[in-house]
């Protein structure tokens, strides 16, 4: 086994560790929003916020694809600013893991947010406490639980992520092929005892973070 076998491996801890970090700032930043605002259109908001946890990953691709492609003003400023375009790189694989993360993050982060007793809140703000202490001494450690799990997911669902990254990012060895669509290809190609130990790795890697977190809340 050469080196190479590792590109897919290396690729997809380096995409994921960037996406699930984008993915859980983002998410939290909305969760804390819509937590504690109401406002008019925020069912429907939400609603789209959802949108990628059950439209299918190819769409996902595709409908990012039209977003940041060379044809979009949003790819051509882009590709002006970086003198390369967005589409067909590591960068798109770690937009598309972020874009299909994002739901499981922010329901998980929101609902830990939700979870704190308001009262406790309530009791700090009579106390002179402003909403950026309360948040840190209260609402975050209240709900540091559902915080990890909300990484945890990030990390392991742009870990897996394979349909919406196919379409971005394509499948490009050593550039763009993840650990998903290496076996995908190994697969394909009849190559059963290297998609066997790929899958093997991202099984020990999911193990792993899932092992590493229920470890570390039971320690709160």
């Amino acid at each position: 086994m050469g080196i190479e076998i590792w590109e897919p491996v290396w690729l997809s801890v380096k995409v994921t560790v960037v996406s699930s970090i984008i993915v859980f700032i983002i998410a939290l930043a909305t969760a804390i929003i819509m937590a504690k605002r109401q406002f008019y259109g925020k069912s429907a908001l939400e609603t789209f916020f959802l949108l990628p946890l059950v439209l299918p990953p190819t769409v996902v691709g595709f409908l990012l694809l039209v977003i940041l492609g060379r044809h979009s003003w949003i790819g051509r400023a882009v590709e002006w600013l970086t003198n390369q375009p967005i589409v067909f790189t590591w960068m798109a694989a770690v937009i598309a893991s972020t874009v299909v993360a994002f739901p499981l993050v922010y329901q998980s982060i929101k609902t830990g947010l939700t979870s704190v007793d308001n009262s406790v809140e309530d009791a700090a703000r009579s106390e002179g406490a402003s909403e950026w202490q309360l948040f840190r001494w209260i609402t975050l450690p209240m709900s540091k639980q559902f915080l990890i799990y909300a990484f945890v997911l990030g990390f392991a669902r742009g870990l897996g992520e394979f349909g919406a990254t196919l379409m971005i990012a394509g499948n490009i060895p050593g550039r763009t092929q993840t650990i998903p669509t290496a076996i995908y290809v190994a697969v394909d190609s009849g190559d059963v005892g290297l998609a066997w130990f790929w899958t093997v790795i991202v099984v020990l890697l999911s193990f792993l973070l899932l092992f590493t977190a229920n470890r570390v809340t039971r320690q709160l």
